[in-house]
């Protein structure tokens, strides 16, 4: 199955305190020069943000890293993981300076550490649930 062809508004984390959500979640995890946060959610599809501060470069350096990131999260978003069956994940992504890469390797940092975050995010449940009981 092709992955969809729209990055759409809805796939686009907006609001300040969304962003905020999902950082006080505090789950991270980095991947090359890219970390993400995630926060699960109720609604029908992932949400991507972004976060790429002054430091990556100027902003045609800033831009073009973010359509990257917003290329490779919409080709993969349909593998992404889920925390359960109906629900899904806010995902922030920051980036630290470096060499642009080439756009296979920004999809398989992107796709690592939101797996290594989905699996944090499961372990964290377990071990609530396991100390509730």
């Amino acid at each position: 199955m092709l992955p969809p062809k729209h990055f759409r508004a809805r796939n686009r984390i907006a609001h300040a305190r969304d962003y905020q959500a999902v950082f006080a979640q505090r789950i991270a995890k980095s991947r090359g020069p890219l970390t993400v946060f995630l926060r699960p959610s109720d609604r029908p599809e992932h949400r991507l943000g972004l976060s790429i501060g002054r430091r990556v470069g100027n902003a045609v350096v800033r831009t073009r890293l973010k359509r990257q990131i917003r290329e490779a999260f919409r080709i993969d978003r349909t593998v992404y993981p889920f925390p359960t069956q109906s629900t899904t994940y806010d995902v922030v992504v920051s980036a630290r300076a470096h060499k642009p890469l080439p756009h296979n390797d920004y999809r398989d940092h992107l796709r690592s550490a939101i797996e290594a975050a989905h699996r944090e995010h499961a372990r964290r449940q377990n071990q609530t649930a396991r100390s509730e009981s």
